[in-house]
């Protein structure tokens, strides 16, 4: 009876954390920066790895692989985020800058539109054709 349920949250545990790799790995090809690309890849990593190895932590049962897989978890724990920062903090010293929303491009539905905040005129035709309707 015990062993089922242990069997089945650590099935829950691994399905999940399968699931917020798969979002992360998501999120870096969706985002348009650095940064938040970056954040997605920190935050999901963490989570999926603690996850994971907490399902694997179940599966092991009082062993000497629950005290590695709970080594690796502490080493994790800390270096994750740590390396996130450290990440953040020289792209920020070598200025590199957000992707503002202004400054990037919109779908409309039939073609990619440059927003701008300035009341410049439109530089071809079709942009023309899109800001008179």
């Amino acid at each position: 009876m015990i062993d089922s349920i242990l069997t089945l949250v650590s099935g829950l545990l691994l399905a999940m954390g399968c699931f917020f790799m798969l979002s992360g790995a998501i999120g870096i090809l969706r985002f348009p920066d650095f940064y938040t690309r970056m954040h997605a890849a920190g935050i999901t990593d963490t989570l999926a790895t603690f996850l994971v190895i907490t399902g694997l932590m179940l599966i092991a049962g009082w062993s000497l692989a629950l005290f590695k897989l709970g080594l690796i978890l502490l080493f994790i724990f800390f270096t994750s985020p740590t390396a996130s920062h450290a990440l953040a903090r020289s792209a920020q010293h070598s200025e590199l800058k957000l992707q503002s929303l202004w400054e990037g491009t919109a779908s409309n539905g039939r073609s990619q539109k440059k927003i701008s905040t300035k009341g410049s005129e439109p530089d071809t035709a079709m942009e023309a054709a899109d800001v008179s309707r």
